[in-house]
């Protein structure tokens, strides 16, 4: 695994094909922009280039059937050779922290990048900053705030789902869906510790679905001495964002019929 994900700026783990928009054969946003600027003196065309444009991007942000709510383990990030730092408010709390909110087809593709005129604005979230850096934390190195993660999640992912959530909406919503349910809690509560030991996949699956009620998909990292080890709980969400569904499609991948619940 690459070490730009998770808490640092982190690609998707999962084995499908993205889909960017701007590949399309459609006009890009630079020609679009080139020509309002070429053709500022014809009012009606600048009009109709603007639509264009906006038909466009809610064209891209609208292509998707649900999302991947995705939440990592901190023990199982730092436990890898290239191990992990620290933000500047010290240690995160030993419980899950959210990876991201992405917008995917059923038919295994997903949409990214699909908005480069509304990039990530801090300002649009300044009342969550509290909450996204106990909930949504970065360790990646160097030692960094958080702000160049989520403004990855937000470019790459959250544009792609601007026909349903703003900036705003966006990143409250992942925070909400976080409350709903709580990983490290629905583990313990059947028997599993991050103590270092082993546990079963099948018994974390199943500890997680009892606790939310849908079949959730559990991906694997290796450790420092290639021990497989729990990483990623993908939990699916319907299309506005508002609550958990059962997943169409799953991404591709494996663990070992014994997995690893390191300690943080």
């Amino acid at each position: 695994m690459d070490i730009l994900h998770f808490y640092s700026i982190p690609l998707h783990t999962h084995n499908i094909s993205p889909i960017n928009t701007h590949t399309l054969n459609t006009p890009s946003s630079h020609t679009l922009n080139t020509n309002m600027k070429t053709q500022s003196n014809n009012p009606l065309l600048l009009i109709k280039l603007l639509t264009l444009h906006s038909l466009l991007v809610l064209s891209a942000s609208q292509d998707f059937d649900f999302f991947y709510f995705v939440q990592q383990w901190p023990g199982s990030f730092c436990d890898t050779r290239h191990g992990c730092c620290y933000p500047g408010t010290g240690k995160p709390a030993s419980d899950f922290g959210i990876h991201g909110l992405w917008p995917n087809r059923k038919d295994g593709s997903y949409p990214s990048n699909c908005d480069s005129s509304n990039p990530f604005d801090a300002s649009k979230i300044s009342d969550l900053m509290s909450q996204m850096k106990s909930d949504w934390p970065t360790l990646s190195c160097p030692s960094s705030e958080g702000l160049t993660f989520w403004g990855h999640e937000w470019d790459k992912h959250g544009t792609c789902s601007e026909s349903v959530l703003d900036q705003h909406g966006y990143f409250s919503t992942a925070l909400n869906l976080k409350t709903q349910i709580n990983l490290l809690q629905a583990l313990e509560s059947a028997g599993i510790h991050p103590n270092g030991s082993e546990y079963s996949l099948t018994s974390i699956r199943d500890a997680v679905k009892e606790a939310s009620g849908y079949t959730p998909w559990i991906e694997c990292n290796t450790d420092s001495s290639g021990n497989s080890q729990l990483y990623q709980i993908y939990l699916c969400v319907d299309s506005s964002g508002s609550g958990f569904v059962e997943c169409p499609v799953f991404p591709t991948g494996s663990c070992g019929s014994s997995i690893e619940f390191p300690s943080f």
